[in-house]
């Protein structure tokens, strides 16, 4: 009876909804995590795991633009891209960057006004206008644990103080930023400021108590306050990337009574720090920071207010991108991240529609993607029943093989070195790697540059001659005919060497690791070498050794891979600029490669803006590092993520971080679809109940029946 009213009260929602049953209509997105971020602090975080919560929360002045590729800046609280202007070494103005006296590069950065903070108790007032919480005692903070017991909250408008306050951040000797090495190459004074801020913080503690340094009172040369609204940036010679720097939450405003506020004796003990509660102009603010089971944003209800983008690429009208152009952000008005750190119960949960979005793990590949008879890849037909929806970007990232260019055998420019390169890169065929080891995610690299970033060329004016032929509309791979001839002019025929008729010997350097494929792949790799009847020596060792095996050039074929910084090509060829070798200079050139060519002609491109003459510089580079074959070019990655067809306005930004404002959730279909593809099985309870009832009906019958006929006896009276 108890099972029977227990069914008979349901009202269709499935049982195994883990949300609050108040949240089903909620314009709601649910997202998981793996482990928590480690820093909210935007002068620290530099993860993607921080990322994917403060950029949602902390607004820099620039932005990516969300459709468009390649990746476009465009403004986000400034009023537009700023445009340098440049100075000699007295201060004075110079017509142009190609002018021989440009000694500095001026950034003037004009924000547009009324942009409001979120809420917090860092901008409360009493009535007399004074900072509520500024001023705190010991005994103040006894009944505070969290931010959520500081009941009064204020705001006030971002002015241009707050991104000085922040770059300034950037050299505090107790944050650690980790650009201020890069920066403090190129902000005028930042790298001397930093060693000011370090001599005042140890005065300040050598005369007790807890230090605190008021930024304000420690100006900067190279970032200087214009106006309200108008603040510069100061740069030592050329470096147009900055503007890149300019759309990541490094430079995002920091307001200073957030810092103070922060900063007070007890908050730290209490967790109550900017690593904890964020504090922004953006569309979302940090609500539950609760790293062991869940983190929620919600919309600010104090952001300035932005527009889905009009305009995108070609297909993206067709694609329905462009559905909402015009419509004010966010769409969504919650985003739930759900600590997950098991693969299958996630795909379990995106599979029952708990999950809006997926990536797509090597354990439930085969059961969402099928490769089709051209090749290409496509969800499989359970997904697509589902109506679940594919998207597909190439990484701005590259994966290689290198060579070290000191080492006598494989480095140097001579003819039999490079011969030796060419024809291991040919032999080495990174269209079977992608095949067997990343489920077909990849494309075979053609040079260091990968899709998306300037300077890329697709087709036939793309490939590289040294390892492709053009065939039929596709690069095909030359023969191992041809890397064995190579072989053969390099002085190895058939893998000897000619002089002293020993086999070649080849060795190849890798971070230790423990991973399932992990022997595979290390086969895979002898394989390949030995096509040309090359022995190679595989020496796997721990990754600090690894390191140190790379800074003192003791490796001599080594694997690694570069991820982009920013979307310009300065940030992948600088891994081939001789001055920036790593033996020499201790800088990011792995390989040691050294072209005095290559190296001019870096040096003109860097910093050129984009355009026929920068593309045409860059093709002359990748023409002679293809010759000279440093790398063998490897395979750019490629990402796979999965939507519900509720989920509206996906398209992959590799660059971009704040991308969840432009994210469009249909709760009511999303509700519907959950109900339908999580209808309880209640027919084993009802078989259940019907065997309980076969077992109890007979006794009770017989039960009834002993009753009936059981002899009656008189209580008796006296």
């Amino acid at each position: 009876m108890a099972i029977v009213v227990l069914l008979a009260g349901c009202d269709g929602r499935p049982w195994n909804n883990p949300y609050p049953a108040s949240e089903d209509a909620g314009n709601i997105l649910y997202a998981s995590f793996e482990e928590r971020p480690k820093h909210l602090d935007p002068a620290r975080a530099y993860s993607a795991t921080e990322y994917e919560f403060i950029a949602q929360i902390y607004e820099p002045p620039l932005q990516y633009h969300y459709l468009k590729r390649p990746y476009t800046l465009v403004p986000l609280t400034a009023q537009q891209v700023p445009e340098p202007y440049y100075l000699d070494q007295q201060g004075k103005r110079v017509r142009s960057a190609d002018d021989a006296r440009a000694a500095y590069t001026v950034y003037q950065i004009d924000i547009r006004p009324g942009i409001r903070y979120q809420p917090h108790p860092a901008f409360a007032r009493d009535a007399a206008g004074q900072l509520l919480y500024h001023h705190l005692k010991p005994e103040d903070l006894a009944s505070r644990h969290t931010l959520a017991d500081f009941p009064e909250r204020g705001a006030r408008e971002l002015v241009a103080e707050d991104y000085v306050y922040q770059i300034k951040r950037l050299a505090h000797p107790q944050i650690n930023s980790p650009i201020l090495g890069i920066m403090s190459e190129y902000i005028v004074g930042l790298r001397d400021y930093a060693a000011t801020l370090e001599a005042a913080y140890q005065r300040q503690a050598a005369a007790g108590g807890k230090p605190y340094l008021d930024l304000r009172d420690y100006p900067l040369a190279g970032v200087q306050v214009l106006g309200r609204y108008s603040y510069s940036i100061t740069l030592q010679g050329k470096y147009p990337q900055l503007l890149y720097w300019l759309a990541m939450p490094f430079f995002a405003p920091l307001p200073q009574e957030v810092e103070h506020f922060y900063a007070q004796d007890g908050m730290a003990a209490r967790n109550i720090t900017l690593d904890w509660y964020p504090v922004g102009t953006g569309p979302y603010q940090l609500t539950v920071n609760n790293p062991n089971r869940q983190m929620v944003l919600e919309r600010n209800p104090n952001f300035h207010g932005e527009s889905y983008p009009a305009e995108g690429d070609a297909g993206d009208r067709e694609a329905g991108l462009l559905a909402d152009a015009g419509r004010p952000l966010p769409f969504v008005d919650r985003v739930v991240f759900s600590l997950e750190k098991e693969s299958i119960p996630y795909w379990n949960k995106f599979l029952q529609g708990y999950y809006d979005r997926s990536g797509i793990s090597s354990d439930n590949f085969d059961q969402a993607i099928r490769t089709a008879g051209d090749g290409d890849m496509r969800l499989t037909d359970a997904m697509v029943t589902q109506g679940i929806r594919l998207n597909t970007a190439v990484n701005t990232s590259t994966m290689y093989i290198g060579f070290n260019m000191i080492d006598s055998v494989v480095g140097g420019l001579g003819e039999r070195q490079r011969k030796l390169r060419q024809a291991l890169s040919i032999a080495l065929d990174y269209e079977e790697f992608i095949s067997i080891f990343a489920n077909g995610r990849g494309l075979a690299a053609q040079g260091p540059l990968p899709p998306g970033i300037f300077g890329y060329r697709d087709g036939a004016s793309g490939i590289n001659p040294q390892v492709y032929d053009w065939i039929g509309g596709m690069a095909q791979r030359k023969s191992l005919e041809v890397a064995r001839q190579l072989l053969v002019e390099a002085g190895y025929p058939g893998g000897l060497d000619a002089i002293s008729g020993r086999p070649l010997v080849l060795h190849l350097d890798i971070p230790a690791s423990s991973g399932p494929d992990d022997k595979a792949r290390l086969d895979w790799y002898r394989k390949q070498f030995r096509k040309l009847n090359i022995q190679l020596i595989i020496r796997n060792t721990d990754y600090n050794r690894f390191l140190d095996k790379m800074d003192k050039g003791n490796a001599q074929i080594y694997i690694w891979g570069w991820n982009a910084d920013y979307p310009d090509p300065e940030n992948f060829l600088f891994l081939l600029y001789g001055p920036n070798g790593k033996v020499k200079y201790h800088g990011e050139n792995a390989s040691n490669y050294h072209n005095a060519e290559f190296d001019r002609l870096f040096e003109q491109m860097k910093n050129m803006a984009n355009g026929p003459e920068r593309q045409r510089i860059i093709d002359q580079m990748l023409q002679i590092a293809r010759v000279d074959a440093p790398w063998i070019w490897g395979m750019h990655p490629k990402s796979f993520a999965l939507s519900h067809r509720w989920y509206h306005n996906s398209k992959p930004n590799l660059m971009a971080n704040n991308t969840l404002k432009y994210v469009r959730i249909d709760p009511g279909l999303r509700s519907e679809l959950r109900r339908q593809w999580n209808r309880p099985v209640v027919w084993p309870v009802w078989v259940m109940v019907a065997g309980v009832l076969l077992l109890i009906v007979p006794a009770l019958i017989a039960y009834r029946r002993r009753e009936r006929h059981a002899p009656t006896h008189g209580t008796g009276r006296d």
